[in-house]
This record gives structure tokens, sequence and C-alpha cells, in this order.
């Protein structure tokens, strides 16, 4: 039985681009930048990957046709990297070719530990072909995002940041939060130091206040780089970095397939799980 969208409609934006655009025009009104995500992992079809593709270049148009401001992030098991390597890869240039023409940027999504090392392979193919149009996400709390992140500031990458969103073992991941905390302020010093415009992406208000401390004292400008947040969560302090003179970014996710998505917010803080419970009650 298909689960009622009303469950995660904090979390989600909608199950379609036209349910989400108000969303990111609200945003964009208040000064907040927007990605997009069109919600979904591991297909196991060409048909569907290369229905995925159209998708993705058809959010690319309509975004330029809207007029928002945002940009797409994507998964590569969405663009067939299950299927066939070569095949995954052919997909991303396609998606990217569109996006160089459009003058637009797509973020590389990381997923699970499985797939980090061929997501940062292609990345860098991409990278090479692509430049300023491609971007990568970094998870901190892997033991190896510590190479990961030099190789990637070493070229200039444009990366994310963020803590880690997926179950790990203690042989891939940190499991212990000061240490994951210790990890993802080592490793935004260096984003900070030696690449143009780093996205950090933390609702974690220890991390943010480090952050500000960081910058002021060391001299980076607040154009520099910017906040990152999910939507659903802390919008007020969104608003506030604006208002501080700070870049804020909020990711939207939106499509029909928003359980997988749904459930690690739910796993993330048991508050969200309070929420969606409080909203089946209400009419």
């Amino acid at each position: 039985m298909k689960l009622p969208f009303v469950l995660a409609k904090k979390f989600v934006a909608g199950e379609s681009f036209t349910d989400a655009k108000p969303k990111v025009e609200h945003l964009n009104d208040k000064k907040i930048k927007i990605t997009l995500d069109l919600l979904g992992e591991n297909v196991e079809d060409r048909e569907t990957a290369d229905a995925t593709v159209q998708s993705y270049i058809d959010l690319i148009n309509s975004i330029k046709e809207a007029q928002l401001e945002s940009n797409i992030s994507i998964k590569l098991t969405m663009l067939g990297l299950d299927i066939d390597r070569s095949y995954c890869k052919d997909n991303l240039f396609k998606l990217l070719e569109v996006t160089r023409e459009n003058d637009q940027f797509v973020r590389i999504d990381m997923e699970g530990s499985d797939y980090t090392q061929v997501t940062i392979d292609l990345f860098k193919e991409a990278y090479k072909e692509f430049g300023k149009h491609v971007g990568i996400v970094i998870q901190a709390y892997l033991h190896r995002s510590k190479n990961d992140i030099h190789e990637l500031a070493k070229i200039g990458a444009d990366v994310r940041i963020c803590k880690g969103a997926y179950s790990e073992s203690k042989e891939i991941a940190l499991q212990n939060m000061d240490a994951i905390r210790e990890a993802y302020k080592e490793y935004t010093k260096i984003l900070l130091e030696e690449t143009p415009y780093p996205r950090i992406a933390t609702h974690d208000d220890k991390l943010i206040e480090w952050v500000k401390a960081y910058t002021n004292e060391n001299g980076i400008g607040k154009d520099r780089f910017e906040f990152q947040m999910l939507y659903g969560l802390r919008q007020e302090t969104m608003e506030t970095f604006v208002e501080d003179g700070y870049n804020a970014r909020i990711y939207v996710p939106f499509g029909t397939m928003w359980f997988p998505y749904f459930k690690r917010r739910l796993m993330e803080r048991k508050e969200n799980i309070w929420f969606v419970i409080s909203t089946m009650f209400q009419k």
C-alpha cells in the first residue's frame, strides 16, 4: 500500500515540479537560493534511467523558464550506475551538456559508501570537461574523506560538505558525534582555504557558530561560501543568515519516490517523528 504524501510534506515540497515551484518562489523572494532534488535512487533498468535523464533535462529547462534562483542535485544511481558505469557516464555527460548550454549547475550527490569511489571518479571526469557546471558532496564522517577532501581541494572542485546521511559501520565511518564534528571542521578549513566557494551543509548550531567565528577571525568574507540546509528544517535560521549578510541555500526535494528520503529524515531526529505523528491528526 502506498503511504499518503501528507506524511512527508514537512520534508518534501511535492510530488511534481508544479507542486514544488511555488515553494521555491516563496524562498527566492526571501533571497534564499535553492537546489532542487528530484527524489529517487538505484534505478535498475535502462528505460527508467533514460526517462530520469530526460526528467533532469526538463527540470533544468523548467528552472530557466520559471526564472528560479535554483540549480539541481542528482544521484548517479538514478542515471544507471547500477546498470553500467559507461552508460551512467554517458547519461551524466548528456545532462551536463544541457546544463552548460543553460549556464546551470549540477551537484552530484553522494550515496552510500559502496558508491563513494566511483562517484568521485566520475565527478573528476566530468569536472575536466564541464568545470564550474558540476560539483560533488563529501561526507565528513567517512574515514576516507581525509584523503578525498585534499584531492578535491587541489583541483579546485565545488564541494558540499555534510556530516553524512547513511548508516555505516565503524570500519567505514566515525560513530561519535564529537569526532564527526572535528572532522567536519578540519575539512571545512581546507575548503575555505583552498577552494573558491565551499558549500557548508549543516543544521548543527555548534558547527554553524564555529564557521562564523573561524571565517570572521581569518578574514574570510561572507560572500566566499554559503550555508545550506534541508527543506522543512529551520527556515527561520536561513532567513536570519540572509539578513546577516550570509549566502543561504535550501535543498528542496520533490518527486513520487519520496519514501527513502523521508525515512532518513525521520531517523535523524526524534522531533521529526513527533511532528509527522501530530500532522496525521490535523485537518
